[in-house]
């Protein structure tokens, strides 16, 4: 019997029964006001403001737009090392490939960091969360506040910063496939005022795999030092060092047949133990909020990033059928030789006045980013790449110094955007509040071929806009509505004729209704979106041809989104995310094989995320469990990618200042892909079960 996400939903909310409780004072028999108190799940998993939606500080409530946060407590109860471990928690969000995912419908790969531009992991490196406090969600286009972007939505990593109290942590962990990891994070006043404060912070882990020849390790230093100079001015500045490296990577998926079935063992793997993805990243940012009088404030802030990520692995270039059975049983393989070096700055400033009943924000964003790339190949044994079994694969094969390598790539690209926005928050009463906003960006983008000696320029005005209104019915009903656009030019790259280019710019625009709604004395909290996105002159690589774009007309994305948070009992809290998606190809360009009303590729119509948690608090202890369901999918040549549904487990304990934790993921051991690519690269392998204990010392 199949089970219906949306169902499970509801009947979790049915059995939610919590009383409350009036307060007394039974000696002198004189009745006290009644507070409102939040729940235990909202404590833990909510945050009610949040800057990140409308660069201001505004309640969540007040904010005409869906916007998701994933709590410290949150990332922690979960263990979560990177963001691929928290999709459960982010409605509407799920894997895509490699490091990018899937956002109401559309490929997302855009990370800001406290709003910033400049992400330091690249194209294909994947993002740790040792330096990050928060994950917040902005769910739609964001173009009126941070220009250019995907319609689906935008991730932003608020970053850990020094603290005006003392923290000191030391942190080891162990697990199965040699899973080893060590951390210390110290944070406090360096003078007795607090007003010089400082953050130290060094992490470092290793691994092995259950796919073959994989390895990765992970090194991260992170230093913080905030200043206030005086009570108008704080000063922070930051500098992190990454350090990521994959041997046996960059690690692709496994072939599948037209119902989804793995054409290999999950151990298998086309890379060789000399393979490997390598990752070194710096990033320094500082910023400088600043108090002019009582109504106006201000802040300027400065994000400098750079990062070499080299890749030497073998890819699949084709699939063969070498007994005649009509089934593909050994990979005809590419080996690519890639290095990818950026260098970005983003330069921002915001003046936020106070106006009685207007909020005005005015502000601009300048950002700077130069890459390199170059990239050889050596394809098939004409080349002195060997085939590999999907079956039984032997490796070590090849000296990797004896292929005959071809250039395939040797480019710059430097790309300028100025942004300039204005923004209104007018609280029209008591109730309803209305937001408008408006952003023109002006982009400049110069593309160099070194290998043709050619270059082409490109520049773009683009204008996105956003209007929004929330209402306060009353204190358990909050509705709201939005309408946003956003604007994407394409690439100076991808314009020339031997790609399939010139392409027209990508539009896109959203209309979204809400409702949040509290009930039971805040102890549980649900809230429901819908959406309708429309977006043009979407750009994709051509199916038939890897060296190819192709431009589809116009997809339209729509669905629901359910988050709930709830106390169950005072020791028992749950945090439940629901969301239908359709997404599908409405206007399909130039003969292309995309027919009208195809799906999208790697977009579930269902998901379903839960964790929750309960307390034992007389031996300061709690217990997790979390369950992530995604429906059926498809790649982006229509095979299907099987549905598949994961739970995880924890067990929390605290003994004087030490904290224990042992958390389980993939309990059952599932067996499943999280998204397709192509029948020849095939689908992405969910991870295994992974056994993690830890063990935390505060001081």
């Amino acid at each position: 019997m199949k089970l219906n996400p949306f169902v499970i939903a509801m009947q979790a909310c049915s059995v939610l029964a919590i009383s409350t409780n009036t307060l007394a004072d039974t000696t002198t028999n004189i009745k006290l006001n009644t507070m409102d108190v939040k729940g235990r799940a909202l404590s833990y998993y909510k945050d009610d403001e949040t800057s990140f939606a409308t660069r201001t500080q505004t309640p969540i409530d007040k904010t005409p737009q869906s916007v998701q946060v994933v709590t410290h407590t949150m990332i922690e109860d979960q263990a979560a090392r990177q963001i691929t471990d928290l999709y459960r928690s982010i409605s509407g969000l799920s894997q895509n490939n490699v490091s990018t995912v899937t956002l109401r419908g559309f490929s997302q790969d855009e990370i800001l960091y406290d709003g910033l531009k400049g992400d330091p992991y690249g194209d294909f490196s994947i993002p740790q969360l040792f330096t990050i406090d928060q994950v917040q969600v902005l769910k739609g286009p964001s173009g009126a506040l941070y220009g250019a972007g995907e319609p689906g939505g935008v991730i932003n990593y608020v970053t850990k910063k020094p603290t005006y109290d003392p923290h000191n942590t030391v942190q080891a962990s162990v697990g199965n496939k040699h899973f080893l990891s060590g951390s210390v994070e110290s944070s406090g006043p360096l003078n007795k005022e607090a007003s010089k404060r400082y953050r130290v912070g060094i992490y470092s882990d290793g691994q092995h795999s259950y796919r073959n020849n994989v390895k990765e390790q992970n090194r991260i230093i992170d230093l913080g030092y905030a200043w206030d100079i005086n009570d108008n001015d704080t000063l922070t500045t930051q500098y992190t060092n990454i350090h990521q490296n994959i041997n046996g990577a960059r690690l692709r998926g496994i072939p599948t047949d037209n119902d989804g079935n793995f054409l290999a063992p999950l151990s298998w793997n086309n890379n060789e133990k000399t393979d490997y993805q390598e990752l070194n990243a710096q990033v320094f940012q500082t910023k400088l909020d600043h108090t002019i009088n009582s109504w106006l404030d201000s802040n300027v802030a400065v994000r400098y990033f750079e990062n070499t990520e080299t890749q030497k692995y073998h890819e699949i270039n084709k699939l063969l059928d070498t007994n005649g059975d009509g089934i593909a049983d050994t990979s005809k393989r590419q080996y690519r030789d890639q290095v990818r070096k950026r260098k970005g700055i983003t330069l921002a400033g915001n003046l936020i006045a106070e106006l009685g009943k207007h909020t005005l924000l005015v502000g601009s964003e300048f950002y700077h980013e130069k890459n390199r790339f170059t990239y050889s190949r050596a394809t098939g044994t004409a080349d002195g790449v060997s085939n590999l079994s999907l079956i039984h694969p032997v490796y070590g094969k090849d000296n990797t110094n004896n292929y005959i390598m071809h250039k395939h790539t040797n480019e710059d690209t430097t790309s300028d955007q100025l942004g300039l926005y204005v923004q209104d928050q007018w609280a029209i009463t008591n109730k309803l509040e209305l937001t408008s906003g408006v952003r023109v960006d002006r982009i400049k983008q110069d593309y160099h071929n070194h290998l043709k000696d050619s270059s082409v320029g490109y520049y773009d005005t683009g204008y996105s806009t956003r209007i929004g209104a929330t209402y306060e019915i009353n204190d358990h009903l909050k509705p709201y509505t939005a309408f946003s656009t956003g604007f994407v030019p394409q690439d100076a790259e991808n314009q020339q004729t031997s790609v399939g280019g010139p392409f027209d710019p990508e539009e896109s625009r959203q209309i979204e209704v809400g409702m949040r709604s509290y009930w039971l004395n805040n102890r549980l909290n649900v809230n429901l979106a819908t959406y309708h996105i429309i977006r043009r002159n979407i750009l994709q690589e051509d199916p038939n041809d890897t060296d190819k774009k192709v431009a589809f007309g116009q997809v339209r994305s729509q669905g629901v989104e359910l988050d709930i948070m709830a106390d169950i009992t005072s020791r028992w809290v749950a945090n439940i995310n629901y969301a239908y998606n359709d997404t599908i190809v409405e206007k399909a360009f130039n003969g292309i094989k995309y027919a009208n009303g195809k799906r999208f590729a790697n977009t579930p119509h269902n998901q379903l995320g839960v964790w929750t948690r309960y307390d034992f608090p007389h031996i300061r202890s709690s217990i997790g469990l979390g369950a992530d369901y995604v429906s059926q999918q498809i790649n982006r040549q229509g095979q299907k990618v099987k549905p598949y549904t994961v739970y995880d487990a924890s067990w929390q304990t605290h003994w004087e200042k030490w904290k224990f934790q042992l958390n389980i993921k993939n309990l059952f051991d599932k067996k499943y892909a999280v998204s397709g690519f192509t029948k020849t690269i095939g689908s992405f392998v969910g991870e295994r079960r992974r056994v993690y204990l830890s063990a935390t010392y505060d001081f």
